[in-house]
């Protein structure tokens, strides 16, 4: 009974706290990470020569460090230029920068993809270079793209629980701080692990229903 107590009173009100920390963090980087991974790959692909080689820069900066290192650089490195920012903030900013450069990888591959003819002839037509991207090539890029980004999205919620290491108390977090009371870290952790479980096979659902519902009947990726 008293084991059952603790679980009831201690473990599981800390874990849904930690949760709490994980969505508040996941949600505004998902969506961050994509609007930047869109941008920086239209950039990539239709931009100035100039724009495109800084958003090809960024591009392998951000997937070349290490995501716990850019963590620290947010974190503990900013200050020493006199810009101080909370856990929370530096995490997001972490999260957001990283997963938007892997995004635009997905998102240039897809706009690539698109037939030279359908710019043609939307040129043929007097549509602007802009028009054209947003009427016709991205919204193809966008179904060939969200594979892809919804893999992204599964690993953002994994590697969420980086925030940790600069004092971000997420799921991962107050794991870790019960397991270091208690010294229960294979049980803990077990269950920290199936939450985590628990939320990429709720995002690989939602994706897969988003997919389908974009899905364009009597059409395939090499027919469009």
């Amino acid at each position: 009974m008293g084991e059952l107590q603790f679980i009831q009173q201690e473990v599981i009100p800390a874990l849904i706290r930690g949760l709490m920390v994980s969505m508040q963090l996941i949600i505004p980087s998902g969506a961050f990470g994509l609007v930047i991974g869109f941008t920086v790959g239209a950039l990539r692909v239709y931009g100035h020569p100039l724009v495109a080689a800084v958003s090809n820069a960024y591009v392998t900066v951000f997937r070349g460090f290490p995501l716990v290192v850019q963590l620290f650089i947010w974190y503990f490195g900013l200050p020493h230029i006199g810009i101080y920012l909370t856990p929370f903030v530096a995490s997001v900013i972490g999260f957001s920068l990283c997963s938007g450069a892997y995004h635009s990888e997905y998102v240039r591959g897809a706009f690539l993809s698109i037939k030279e003819g359908q710019r043609l002839a939307a040129r043929a037509l007097g549509f602007t270079k802009t028009r054209m991207i947003f009427s016709i090539i991205l919204p193809q890029a966008f179904r060939r793209a969200l594979p892809g980004c919804g893999n992204e999205i599964i690993y953002l919620i994994k590697y969420s629980s980086l925030a940790y290491m600069i004092t971000c108390i997420e799921l991962t977090g107050e794991g870790k701080v019960i397991a270091s009371e208690t010294f229960k870290y294979t049980e803990i952790f077990i269950i920290v692990g199936l939450i985590y479980l628990v939320l990429t096979s709720l995002a690989s659902w939602l994706l897969y229903r988003l997919e389908c519902h974009l899905r364009l009947p009597g059409f395939d990726h090499h027919m469009l």
